[in-house]
């Protein structure tokens, strides 16, 4: 990958990065700093990727670690303060705002990739740096926890 292949591959996936980052950090100018800052790793590292097909799991694993970076340095508290106001439309609906929330940091980090970033369980699994299995375990864990958070009965 040269760096025009680089720059083009970045415009087409610049988006998911934003919003990711956006529902980690829920600051839209700190997402935009964290997403220039991966942008920037990336760039000066994307040559020692050894497979390229990975390429968007490696920088979105980079995208996650500066996320945990930025938390750390503002120390936030409150569970609600890491969710965005308009992150994006189909996460606009308040009960589920607040049940994504209250999950673990685990969880919540797999319900993010896969249902609010598009990733699939084998991408999620790969940006995460978890076994397969262990992805799938974590989000049948969310989505039982989410149903019963939000009244919904659980179909077996």
């Amino acid at each position: 990958m040269d760096s025009e292949e680089f720059a083009k591959h970045i415009e087409q996936i610049r988006m998911k990065l934003y919003k990711t980052a956006l529902l980690y950090i829920g600051n839209e100018s700190a997402a935009i700093d964290i997403l220039d800052e991966t942008v920037y790793k990336a760039l000066r590292g994307y040559k020692k990727l050894r497979q390229p097909e990975y390429f968007d799991t490696w920088i979105t694993r980079i995208l996650i670690n500066e996320c945990h970076n930025e938390r750390k340095r503002l120390k936030r508290c409150s569970p609600m303060a890491e969710l965005p106001e308009s992150a994006v439309e189909d996460f606009d609906a308040l009960p589920l705002k607040e049940a994504v929330g209250c999950l673990p940091k685990a969880l919540k980090e797999v319900v993010i990739l896969r249902y609010f970033s598009g990733y699939t369980l084998k991408d999620t699994a790969n940006a995460l740096q978890i076994p397969l299995g262990t992805a799938a375990t974590r989000q049948r864990r969310a989505l039982a926890l989410l149903r019963i958070e939000l009244g919904e009965e659980e179909v077996v």
